[in-house]
């Protein structure tokens, strides 16, 4: 159900320090029950930060309601650590929803948002690297399963995470 009340827009540079300070306060508190802390004392000061690239990327949106920003993520063509892939393939990137406001519609909103921006731009197929919380989301809105894979977070500091895909196009 989508809220009526929600503002969806693209991101610009200087949305970065409140995109900043909705991750720090998220991620820790929705990541807690899937990652033990030995992994969320490393990963955290890594992926709770926004990216200034995904920030002016124009395919990065904010979502607000009448409290403020409630939610942000987007997708890119390149995918979250470089490498070849195919020209048709889009990689969801940075998604995270106020803690406080999960389950109102929100993610759904935004990853809607994600979804018809990346078809329209030609994307065949969304690629996710989805947190081990947020593989539930991800199913309910279509994506599939390919596997769990250890993300690179920097060298010595992997993260578990499961690769899912989506297909946007019948071709």
């Amino acid at each position: 159900m989508t809220n009526p009340t929600l503002t969806i827009r693209p991101a610009t540079g200087e949305d970065l320090a409140e995109v900043d300070a909705l991750l720090a306060a998220s991620y820790p508190v929705l990541l807690k029950p899937d990652y033990p802390p030995s992994v969320l004392v490393t990963a955290l000061p890594l992926i709770a930060r926004a990216n200034p690239r995904l920030m002016a990327s124009g395919s990065y949106f904010l979502v607000s309601d009448e409290t403020g920003l409630v939610g942000a993520g987007g997708w890119t063509w390149a995918a979250p650590h470089g490498g070849v892939c195919p020209r048709d393939m889009g990689h969801v990137r940075h998604v995270v929803t106020d803690h406080r406001q999960t389950r109102r519609g929100i993610g759904s909103a935004l990853l809607e948002c994600v979804v018809n921006d990346a078809r329209g731009a030609g994307v065949h197929t969304l690629d996710c690297l989805s947190t081990l919380t947020a593989v539930p989301f991800y199913t309910a809105c279509g994506f599939s399963s390919i596997g769990p894979i250890e993300v690179t977070l920097r060298p010595g500091i992997g993260f578990p995470a499961v690769r899912m895909q989506q297909r946007l196009t019948d071709h």
